[in-house]
């Protein structure tokens, strides 16, 4: 499993707090500083998922995670454009909605979304590291990151609401009204789901890939170290071989004598 360090973690944090300051300003910012003071040691340590093979599933994996898909989708929104797509949106509210699609992974104003898992077979098996906070009450990510943002009093715009609605994709049930809907004047104004969505997928995939590649170099490094103790024992055991060779040689040669 991936391990930040504390300066990392740090780091990454710091990043956030300066991406939020560049983008925002008066009084959503004012609130918005609220907001991430009031969970910065939650923000901090609260981890992307709860399973190794998902997507960052480590202390510090949920700020890692946002700011991967900030990046993301800003390069996804330049490449719409530049193939000529309509970006009827502003670059405060794609970042807006890429820093808050994950906002419910922070639990609520007390309580943890995510806990340790206490089962050491589940821990070995199926690789959860993390698991649900059961004490929580039960809404979809998004919708708990929109219940959290009220809290706050932080106004958002409809893209802004759209982008983080529907980041998911297709992947939430209740999205398919939003995303299937072909009726006149029903089918979404703005491409910022489209683009949430892909950033979201692409910078989990990513991740994915990234743990994988870990685990392959570990299992090389393992194999590694498997393959030079056979080694030594084989060293060991030709040496001891020839060692007695030579001993018998020198009884038969002088034993006698």
């Amino acid at each position: 499993m991936k391990e930040l360090t504390a300066e990392q973690i740090q780091e990454n944090w710091q990043k956030l707090r300066n991406l939020i300051t560049n983008t925002f300003e008066g009084d959503r910012l004012e609130k918005l500083n609220k907001m991430y003071d009031y969970f910065e040691d939650r923000m901090c340590m609260a981890p992307a998922s709860g399973t190794e093979y998902f997507h960052y599933a480590h202390v510090g994996g949920y700020v890692e995670h946002v700011l991967h898909v900030v990046d993301c989708a800003m390069k996804i929104t330049n490449l719409w454009q530049s193939e000529g797509a309509t970006i009827n949106f502003t670059t405060e509210e794609v970042i807006f909605a890429a820093l808050h699609h994950d906002l419910g992974k922070v639990g609520d104003m007390d309580k943890d979304y995510y806990v340790p898992q206490e089962s050491e077979w589940h821990r070995k098996n199926q690789g959860s590291i993390f698991t649900h906070n059961s004490e929580l009450q039960y809404m979809t990510v998004t919708d708990r990151a929109v219940f959290l943002l009220n809290q706050f009093q932080i106004p958002m715009t409809e893209n802004e609401y759209i982008g983080l609605r529907l980041t998911d994709g297709l992947y939430e049930e209740a999205n398919k009204k939003y995303y299937i809907n072909y009726g006149k004047g029903n089918s979404l104004k703005s491409n910022i789901a489209y683009i949430l969505h892909q950033a979201d997928s692409m910078a989990t995939h990513i991740e994915y890939d990234e743990w994988e590649n870990s685990q392959k170099q570990e299992e090389i490094k393992v194999q590694g170290n498997v393959d030079n103790i056979k080694k030594a024992v084989t060293m060991k055991e030709t040496s001891e071989e020839l060692s007695k060779k030579s001993k018998d040689l020198f009884d038969e040669l002088f034993g006698d004598k």
